[in-house]
C-alpha cells in the first residue's frame, strides 16, 4: 500500500462534482459545542454527498471535525443546524428509537479499537446486535457464522476479544458490522490500532467485503495511504471540506493490496 498521498482537487472541481445518486446527503451541516464566548464549532456549514455502493475517505488533522462528522451522518449525533437524509430520510425527523433502528438495520460501524464486549465470544459479539435488531437467534446465528469463516475467523468463533489478536478482533468488528447487510458502513481510524501489514490486511477485507455486498464506506482516517483505498477522499479543515479527490479504479485497487 505504497502510494503517495493525492493530487487534492478543490470542491468546485468537475471531476469531483460528477457524483452518482446519493444514498446519504448532507446539507449545511453545523455542530457547535458549548455556548456564547466559549462556543466552538465542530461543523461550520458541511454540504456532503455519499453515493450508493461509494467508498468515501474523510481525512485531516486532530480537531478539524471529521469524527464529529461521521457521527452526524450516522444519527448518533444531531446537528445544531443542517440536514443528513438517507434515502431522502430526514434523520432530524425521527425519534431516538426510530434513529436507534436505523442505526441497527442500515448502518454498521467499525472503530478504531473494535469495541467488543470482552465477556462475549467472537460469534456472541457479532450476534447480538442483530438480536437486538430483532433477527432470531438461529438466523443472526447463520449470518455471524458466514462472515466470521469469511473473513478467515474458521475455528475462532468461541474465542473471546483476549484471546484473539489485534488484527483478528478487528475482522470481529468488520464481520459485526457487515452481517446484517447494512446500506452503509461507518468506519472510523479502523486500522490505527494495528501494524502496517495487519492494517493492510484488515483494510482490503473492509473495502472487499464493503464491494461484495453493495455497502457505502465512510471511512475517517488522518492516513493518507490508508484513504487511498477509497475512491473519494474529502479533506476538512476547521469544521469545513477545504479539498475533494476522486480515484481511477486502478489506484484504488493499487491502493487496497
Amino acid at each position: 500500500m505504497n502510494v503517495s498521498p493525492p493530487a487534492f482537487r478543490s470542491v468546485g472541481d468537475p471531476l469531483a462534482a460528477a457524483h452518482p445518486t446519493p444514498i446519504l446527503a448532507a446539507r449545511g451541516l453545523v455542530r457547535t459545542y458549548g455556548r456564547d464566548s466559549a462556543a466552538t464549532r465542530a461543523l461550520d456549514g458541511v454540504d456532503l454527498d455519499v453515493a450508493r455502493a461509494d467508498s468515501l475517505a474523510v481525512m485531516g488533522p486532530s480537531g478539524c471535525g471529521k469524527t464529529t462528522l461521521l457521527h452526524v451522518l450516522a444519527g448518533i449525533l444531531a446537528p445544531t443546524a443542517g440536514t443528513v437524509h438517507l434515502d431522502g430520510q430526514d434523520l432530524a425527523g425521527l425519534g431516538d428509537s426510530r434513529r436507534t433502528l436505523l442505526r441497527r438495520s442500515r448502518f454498521g460501524f467499525v472503530f478504531q479499537d473494535g469495541q467488543l464486549l470482552p465477556e462475549l465470544t467472537a460469534l456472541e459479539n457479532v450476534i447480538l446486535p442483530r438480536m437486538l435488531g430483532g433477527t432470531s437467534r438461529r438466523a443472526a446465528t447463520a449470518e455471524a457464522r458466514a462472515w466470521l469463516d469469511r473473513l478467515g475467523l474458521a475455528g475462532m468463533h468461541d474465542r473471546r476479544p483476549t484471546q484473539l489478536s489485534g488484527g483478528q478482533a478487528q475482522r470481529v468488528a468488520v464481520a459485526r458490522a457487515l452481517a446484517g447487510r447494512p446500506a452503509v458502513v461507518f468506519a472510523d481510524e479502523p486500522t490505527g490500532a494495528l501494524d502496517q501489514e495487519t492494517g493492510r490486511s484488515v483494510l482490503r477485507t473492509l473495502v472487499d467485503s464493503c464491494t461484495e455486498t453493495g455497502a457505502s464506506l465512510v471511512m475517517v482516517t488522518h492516513d493518507a495511504q490508508i484513504a487511498a483505498a477509497c475512491r473519494r477522499t474529502v479533506a476538512m479543515r476547521d469544521g469545513r471540506i477545504a479539498r475533494e479527490f476522486v480515484r481511477p479504479e486502478a489506484a484504488i485497487e493499487g491502493a487496497a493490496r
